[in-house]
């Protein structure tokens, strides 16, 4: 079977398209566009498959182009991006996996966090007060480190409500979001094997998702929540 691949007038087209966000140009070279999304949308379905063979992914959500300029000052009606996520079986597994392609070298895959609930920040953040050595590993091997660098996301300035802000994990109980970001050039995604490359990176998430998905699934004596 051929190989998906991101084509290169994929990155071509967006790049017109941030020149020319408007409604005019884009209903012009619309044709256009829904050939090259097509295409798009056959790599994040091949991504998608190459999940489910190790992980229990049941949703993949390829987001449309068009913006929602309701309550936003940037009028522009168009991202110049393909953005998609990928969504684990709920409520056992927790977590998600997102791919967005953007020329100027701005593509990145993304896994963590985005928006935890205030139940499970507290559970989290209880956690990480209680004993942060497990995580700590998982963060600090060598091959997870190399592939997603350092976890990333909003957090309070000192420490939460309840929390000690000399606690020794205070760096992790003041996070609100958990997520870890891969970039990729666009030379990197025009390659043949960057379906591969996702989803190698994807796998290599796994113990910080089955740490977090036993954490948000018990609570602070290990009895299962679910």
């Amino acid at each position: 079977m051929t190989p998906r691949i991101i084509p290169k007038e994929t990155l071509d087209f967006l790049k017109k398209l941030e020149k020319n966000n408007n409604r005019e140009w884009f209903n012009e070279h619309k044709k256009e566009f829904k050939a090259i999304e097509d295409k798009v949308k056959d790599v994040y379905n091949s991504i998608f498959e190459s999940l489910k063979t190790h992980d229990d992914v049941d949703k993949i959500k390829i987001f449309r182009i068009y913006r929602d300029v309701r309550f936003s000052k940037n009028k522009a009606p168009y991202k110049t991006h393909f953005g998609g996520s990928f969504h684990r079986t709920k409520p056992q597994l927790r977590g998600g996996y997102y791919l967005q392609i953007q020329p100027n070298d701005k593509s990145f895959i993304a896994t963590g966090f985005w928006a935890p609930n205030k139940e499970d920040l507290l559970r989290v953040r209880k956690e990480f007060e209680i004993d942060d050595s497990e995580i700590r590993d998982i963060l600090n091997n060598k091959i997870f480190k190399n592939v997603w660098g350092n976890i990333v996301g909003d957090e309070v300035t000192t420490a939460p409500r309840g929390f000690n802000k000399e606690h020794e994990a205070i760096d992790l109980i003041r996070k609100k979001q958990f997520i870890f970001i891969k970039k990729y050039t666009d030379k990197e995604i025009l390659e043949p094997n960057f379906i591969e490359n996702v989803n190698d990176a994807f796998k290599i998430i796994r113990p910080y998702f089955n740490y977090m998905s036993e954490v948000l699934t018990t609570d602070l004596n290990g009895e299962s929540t679910i």
